[in-house]
């Protein structure tokens, strides 16, 4: 089984380019099976790794970002891959 953490936050105004560079250059004590980066309107930007399950008990996560880059805290989710479905 997998699972995967998400992070998402909004960067304050004018800062969408610097908060993705900042969630780029994130490092994390053990590397995910996968990361993706996303970037989406209002200058949001979403970080998706995935883990095996055996690392469950104590995962990983990027941490807030320092010094007013986002408007709100971040968000975060845990979510247990339930299967892959081939494309229709």
């Amino acid at each position: 089984m997998t699972v995967a953490l998400m992070w998402e936050a909004r960067a304050a105004e004018g800062r969408g380019a610097e908060l993705l560079e900042w969630a780029r250059a994130q490092s994390l004590p053990s590397v995910p099976l996968r990361r993706e980066v996303f970037a989406a309107p209002q200058d949001r930007v979403l970080v998706i790794t995935w883990w095996d399950a055996a690392y469950d008990a104590d995962l990983p996560e990027l941490p807030e970002p320092d010094g007013g880059l986002v408007t709100r805290a971040v968000h975060r989710w845990r979510f247990e891959s339930l299967g892959v479905e081939p494309p229709a």
